[in-house]
């Protein structure tokens, strides 16, 4: 091996071509310390490749979260989970790690009405999941399915959605405004369907399963939109809550829980009949779970607490 020659001045400018930013800033700190204490030669070198890689991931998701097009200031840790007691905060936390549902290609569907917290919920998982190693987008659904028209008309529209495989989770916020035009819906049938069981979508709406004919026009389409979407999908029905962030002088009141959640449902259907019957049975159980809600607000006023529905114990 030939000899190499080294010069201590060319180091910054070896470093800066290597394109190590981390080591380059602290390596003269960490020598000076490793000199002092006498480390050797490796753990030295182990200490600036260990900060590079951190400085690298830091940089990745700042990245990341600025192509995301998340809402600013939308995190977990600010949202009122009390204000909103059928959203199990447990579970929000599970799925914000993305580990295992992500790399099914499963979805999440948020209903409920304006202001019970569906979009600030939805970004906040989407942040969590960037800052995780995801890449995620953000975006209205009315905002991308305009684009995904105009693609459309330059002949570019596979490719469109192609290009938007490279994020892992793809948020559809505030579905049920999309326009009931054939064009419009089209293009989102076909992003949904090329994302099935290949890329995880997670879609808000206020409008449940039931009323999807006002946002597809034609039956089969809506049926065939539903059946991908709940296959393999969780589902958080929020219907019935106050805005979550207005609710302040009623907190001192519990309110039961009414969350559904459905993973897994089933192998995909055999008939366009069987995903009708099933897309009406989605919609009656909604239906039940408010009355049962209700129910529930009676039943409380003769008890201080009330169970957690994933552990079974009182909800603290």
């Amino acid at each position: 091996m030939s000899t190499i020659t080294v010069d201590t001045a060319r180091l910054p400018l070896l470093l800066h071509e290597l394109r190590l930013p981390a080591v380059s800033r602290l390596w003269q700190d960490i020598a000076a310390r490793a000199d002092k204490e006498g480390r050797p030669a490796m753990r030295f070198l182990s200490a600036l490749a260990e900060l590079e890689l951190a400085e690298r991931a830091r940089r990745r998701v700042e990245r990341h979260l600025a192509e995301s097009r998340m809402p600013p200031g939308k995190t977990l840790d600010i949202f009122d989970f009390n204000a909103v007691p059928m959203l199990s905060k447990a579970h929000v936390m599970a799925l914000a790690s993305g580990d295992t549902w992500l790399a099914k290609g499963a979805n999440l569907l948020l209903f409920g009405p304006p202001g019970s917290g569906k979009s600030h919920v939805a970004a906040a998982l989407g942040r969590a999941l960037v800052e995780n190693g995801y890449r995620v987008l953000f975006m209205r659904t009315t905002d991308i399915v305009q684009r995904l028209q105009a693609e459309r008309q330059a002949l570019q529209l596979a490719a469109a959605i192609a290009k938007l495989d490279r994020f892992d989770l793809l948020i559809l916020d505030d579905l049920s405004y999309v326009s009931k035009d054939q064009a419009e819906t089209s293009v989102l049938f076909e992003l949904i369907a090329a994302r099935y069981e290949r890329r995880s979508l997670l879609i808000t709406a206020n409008q449940p399963f039931g009323d999807w004919g006002k946002v597809f026009p034609d039956p089969a389409m809506t049926v065939a939109a539903i059946d991908r979407l709940v296959h393999h999908a969780t589902i958080f029905d929020m219907a019935g809550t106050q805005s979550w962030c207005s609710t302040r002088a009623c907190r001192s009141m519990p309110t039961p829980p009414a969350y559904i959640s459905i993973q897994s449902i089933g192998a995909r259907f055999g008939s366009l009949e069987k995903c009708l019957v099933f897309s009406a049975a989605v919609s009656k159980a909604f239906c039940r779970a408010r009355r049962l809600r209700n129910a529930a607000l009676r039943h409380i006023r003769d008890t201080a607490e009330y169970a957690d529905p994933i552990s079974g114990g009182p909800e603290v």
